[in-house]
């Protein structure tokens, strides 16, 4: 390992740290300790620093400790001035082309590289093509094409760069313009990770507001101005390098001839406008008219590169000239911006969808804006607060009037009001199919129908008063979706939600780290600092593995599930709860006969002519149990699994509860019994073999009694679920809302129950009920299975559901 060869200590892994609790104190200290004076002052405190065997005794000299003797693995910044409109501004910037051979010769990246455009396709006949990470998409296999008519056997590198002002204080206003920049040969579910280092900080921009310049266009003019200038400096090497390629080694030594060019712009709307020149309510791809954006009729033309780039020339032929030159190809006069000399960049193409901002923040805040015009924001309120528990549902007991990320339960809540049903199922299912992790010319194909859906029913908001026009940038902007998941592959390629996050820790963060004067000088030597600790955390952590080399990675399209595995906890939540308390406390009333119906069934065995109804029932009469009290669990998960071999994390991604009334203080907490989709064939596919159950209690049998009840040749499931049944599906949901109505099964009035293996129960699902033209003001969140009476299944919980019962 090239890093190692810097740290010559083959028997201390922690060097230049003299031991395991030197390095760990540095560690915490820098990652996540107090400020640089509480460190110093805790080891001034007599005997602290010597009774850890540290050998620096203040932050200053474990300051120059990181700095002289750790390897620099990134690029240092450095600071530059630039002049604008007369003003001098600096820039803090590290060498672009450096920080590129760093994410690209990352050993931790090694395995993951993809250097070469690919096509994949769902048949053999290869018809239905997919389009999922980068270079799946269009726009490296057209590039590779003109990139190898100029210069043959290159390697590109992908250039992503995203910009965002951030706020680094609750006050004061103070703040901060990081720009970051990403490859895109790293897979993308790395790079959307912060905590796999795959974006680098590549430069602060200034955050000057020029607010001496009195005239606001002339200010807003000499802003852009700024903005382009500086970033023209940062990325000025791209012009050589991109056009002659450079050398470059990955992280497993093979070195190849690279060629880094200006992939895609992330950013949004304003950032998006900026980056393009493009005036405020216009779009930044495309040509369309502001009275024609409102159309998903009208012909979209993206904006012709080449007529803008001639526009740009004409500064050499004077000001006046220039202005009406850029006004005629319908952008600002920004004079050189970033993109004008970056070798097969064309700016308009490389803006990419922005899911957080247009749809998110954008579209579906714009939507509850009009159902709560339309419904009133009270009852929208009342139907959320009686919603039932689930594991992806948050329950927002004051409402969801003022939040804007609530489409898991939205249609759900108004889909009794059916004028407006349609146009709000349109712009949900566009939002869910947009952020499908793979797609193909067929999914494609359904996004452009769900828009299509919302464009034919809007004109209900039109007729309620709530809306004249529908002139939305970011509506308009949805229009170009497919397009650009054809082009750089899906949505989650480029979202701005994985940079937002990284303002916690290279802005936010850096910034408390300062004295609050002369920041950025300050910021930036943090930074480098918590840089060098990271890298010297993953040289350790595979020291200490015994510095193994990791198997070969084989990529793979992505599926709309993840990998997950059902988990039990070890040991029950109650390790003794009468049958009685199980049907008063747990809600589980007919749990005697069901678990006797259960055991009657299971002891038949193979048998080829197993007995059902009256017969079982007349079996299961004579059963008795062995037994008083039975070991319960309160829940059961489902956790994910590293099925792509990027090294995440375990993490809950779903789970049902069954829990029991209780009393908290003076207080009567109320049961909690989560609905699930119980497996009832082998047919995963088919809605026929699945149906919804509401588990009640997750039990175990005493071991001892099993041989009392169950002949030597039958396996038992460890643990077993007690669950009232729901209607079967119907053959084809709802046509409005594209939502199956299930409501409880019943036989001679009371509710039909049975105990299954918990490894039939596939997942939680959601249910809303069926309010009516008002929610029934007595019903609440724990009482509403039992109140009502029909229900919707709800599939936006997760893209899975979505996916399953779409």
């Amino acid at each position: 390992m090239a890093y190692g060869a810097h740290l010559a200590d083959e028997e201390n892994p922690y060097h230049p740290f003299n031991s395991k609790i030197e390095w760990e104190v540095a560690r915490w200290a820098k990652l996540r300790g107090a400020t640089s004076t509480a460190f110093t002052d805790l080891l001034s405190i007599d005997g602290v620093s010597e009774r850890l065997g540290l050998s620096f005794k203040n932050a200053n000299e474990l300051n120059k400790l990181i700095d002289h003797e750790l390897p620099t693995g990134r690029p240092k910044f450095q600071r530059e001035q630039v002049v604008v409109a007369g003003e001098s501004f600096d820039v803090y910037y590290r060498d672009i082309i450096e920080c590129i051979k760093s994410l690209y010769g990352d050993p931790d990246f090694a395995r993951y590289l993809t250097f070469a455009p690919e096509r994949h396709y769902t048949d053999e006949d290869q018809t239905v093509r997919l389009f999922h990470d980068m270079h799946t998409g269009k726009w490296w296999w057209n590039t590779q094409k003109k990139l190898d008519q100029h210069c043959s056997g290159g390697t590109i590198i992908p250039i992503i760069i995203s910009t965002d002002k951030t706020q680094v204080t609750m006050f004061r206003n103070k703040s901060a313009y990081p720009v970051y920049l990403t490859i895109g040969n790293i897979p993308k579910e790395i790079r959307r990770k912060p905590s796999c280092g795959a974006h680098i900080l590549l430069a602060y921009l200034p955050t000057t507001r020029l607010e001496h310049i009195t005239n606001k266009a002339s200010r807003r003019r000499s802003i852009a101005n700024l903005y382009h200038t500086c970033l023209s400096r940062v990325l000025a090497p791209l012009q050589h390098a991109g056009l002659g390629g450079i050398n470059m080694r990955s992280g497993d030594g093979a070195l190849r001839r690279c060629h880094p060019l200006f992939a895609s712009f992330v950013g949004d709307y304003p950032e998006q406008l900026l980056a393009t020149g493009i005036k405020f309510g216009d779009c930044p791809k495309c040509d369309v008219e502001k009275d024609d954006a409102e159309s998903n009729t009208v012909q979209l033309h993206l904006r012709k590169i080449g007529e803008v780039l001639d526009a740009l020339a004409a500064l050499d032929q004077g000001n006046l000239a220039f202005v009406r030159a850029c006004a005629a190809v319908g952008i600002k006069p920004v004079i050189h911006p970033f993109w004008e000399k970056l070798p097969f960049a064309n700016i308009f193409q490389s803006v990419t969808p922005d899911v957080l901002h247009q749809l998110y923040q954008g579209l579906v805040k714009h939507l509850l804006a009009w159902l709560e015009a339309a419904c009133g924001a009270t009852e929208i309120d009342a139907r959320c607060r009686r919603l039932p528990p689930n594991h992806h549902i948050r329950l927002f007991t004051k409402g969801i009037t003022t939040l804007s990320r609530i489409c898991r339960f939205l249609l759900g809540i108004i889909i009794d009001i059916r004028r407006l049903l349609r146009a709000v199922r349109g712009l949900l299912d566009f939002v869910y199919l947009a952020q499908y992790p793979c797609h193909s010319i067929e999914t494609l194909q359904l996004l452009d129908e769900a828009l299509d859906l919302f464009h034919e029913n809007k004109l209900i908001f039109v007729d309620l008063g709530i809306r004249t026009n529908f002139n939305l940038p970011k509506l308009h902007a949805a229009r170009h979706y497919p397009r650009m998941i054809m082009q750089f592959g899906s949505t989650d390629n480029y979202n701005t939600e994985y940079t937002e996050r990284l303002h916690i820790d290279l802005a936010k963060d850096a910034y408390r780290a300062t004295n609050h004067k002369d920041e950025f000088a300050q910021m930036t030597r943090w930074l480098e600092r918590k840089e060098k600790v990271l890298r010297h955390q993953k040289y350790v952590s595979w020291r200490l593995a015994g510095g193994h080399e990791l198997d070969p990675y084989h990529s793979r399209p992505p599926d709309m599930t993840f990998g997950r595995e059902q988990v039990m906890t070890k040991h029950p939540s109650a390790k003794s709860v009468s049958l009685e308390t199980l049907a008063t406390d747990y809600g589980a009333t007919h749990f005697r006969d069901a678990l006797a119906r259960y055991i009657a069934q299971q002891s038949q065995g193979n048998d080829p002519a197993p007995l059902h109804g009256h017969a079982l029932d007349v079996l299961a009469h004579d059963i008795h149990f062995p037994f008083h009290r039975l070991p319960v669990f309160h829940k059961v998960k489902w956790c994910s699994v590293d099925a792509r071999g990027h090294g995440d994390a375990r993490v809950t991604l779903d789970s049902v509860h069954a829990k029991p009334q209780r009393k908290f203080g003076s207080r009567l907490v109320a049961r909690r019994s989560d609905t699930a989709l119980v497996r009832l064939g082998a047919n995963s596919k088919d809605l026929r073999e699945f149906r919804v159950g509401q588990v009640r209690v997750i039990f175990a049998l005493p071991p001892k009694s099993i041989p009392l009840l169950f002949p030597p040749t039958i396996r038992l499931p460890t643990h077993l679920a007690y669950v009232e049944w729901f209607t079967p599906f119907s053959p084809a949901p709802d046509r409005n809302s594209g939502l199956y109505k299930v409501s409880r099964s019943l036989r001679g009035g009371d509710t039909m129950a049975s105990i299954v293996s918990i490894a039939d129960i596939e997942r939680s699902v959601h249910l809303i009920p069926r309010f009516g033209v008002m929610a029934q003001r007595d019903w609440t969140s724990d009482t509403v299975l039992e109140d009502c009476d029909t229900f919707w299944l709800n599939s936006y919980i997760d893209r899975y559901t979505f996916s399953m019962f779409r």
